[in-house]
């Protein structure tokens, strides 16, 4: 298991995505199976993550190196790229590196695939 680190602005972006989330009731409306969009991004975007905790190369994060970041810690240091969500229009991604610390991972933008 990895301990998440967060940037100013991920964490940010997190929050966010959090606080609409919690303001979408918990239950579908009648008529709807499943609950609003800002839950079901918010639960994808919170799977990712606990899923990188635990095992940054499970298959479904579908985790690849990213070049066009730089590692916020080491110049020469790899930043990677891993799936909140797939085959949808804007679809989330999460951008992390390993460290600062051996266990630690930050994470550092949630944010639209580029």
């Amino acid at each position: 298991m990895f301990t998440l680190r967060w940037t100013d602005e991920s964490a940010e972006v997190y929050e966010r995505l959090k606080s609409k989330a919690e303001a979408t009731p918990d239950r579908p409306a009648k008529g709807h199976r499943k609950a609003g969009r800002d839950a079901g991004l918010f639960k994808q975007v919170h799977k990712c993550l606990t899923l990188l905790a635990d095992n940054p190369r499970h298959p479904g994060l579908k985790t690849h190196e990213f070049r066009s970041l730089e590692n916020p810690f080491d110049p020469k240091g790899k930043v990677f790229e891993a799936y909140a969500q797939n085959h949808t229009p804007g679809a989330l991604r999460v951008f992390w590196c390993y460290g600062p610390a051996a266990g630690e991972i930050t994470i550092i933008a949630i944010t639209p695939h580029p």
